[in-house]
């Protein structure tokens, strides 16, 4: 019997897939406990739609990043520390401070967590920043910190 899998099933299959199985394991285990349906031509139909719709939000979500990267690398965040005599700085500015300032900056709304930073910044300079707002959409973000 072909089954379509409404969810993950260990060593099966993922959610979508179709696959093949005894007709005792489909009657007696997938479908009671609901984790894939009878591959019949509705239910492939159904599937196929779902896909389609799925594929588009996944185009419109891709898209929204492209646009807001380019916010972001058009964009400059400025950051101050303090900092004593010689230069010397006191404390660092983590992602938590990027994002705070940048959401007071420019009001994009940007998530600390997608911040990519390697370790905290120490000195008084400019920086490159990395913001990963999708898998496949990655952005610069300049940094400008200045002592006090």
């Amino acid at each position: 019997m072909e089954v379509i899998l409404m969810e993950d099933v260990k060593s099966l299959g993922k959610k979508g897939d179709i696959v093949k199985v005894s007709d005792g394991y489909a009657r007696n285990f997938i479908l009671p406990k609901k984790l894939g349906v009878e591959a019949t031509k509705q239910n492939l139909y159904d599937l196929k739609v779902q896909k389609d719709a799925e594929d588009r939000r996944q185009k419109e979500i891709l898209e929204e990043a492209r646009k807001l990267a380019k916010k972001l690398e058009a964009s400059t965040v400025k950051l101050q520390i303090k900092a004593g005599e010689g230069g010397k700085t006191f404390g660092s500015i983590s992602t938590k401070e990027i994002a705070a300032a940048l959401n007071e900056q420019s009001d994009l709304g940007l998530d600390r967590k997608k911040i990519q930073l390697s370790e905290p910044i120490k000195n008084a300079g400019s920086y490159t920043v990395g913001v990963k707002l999708h898998p496949k959409v990655t952005a610069d973000l300049k940094v400008v910190v200045e002592a006090v």
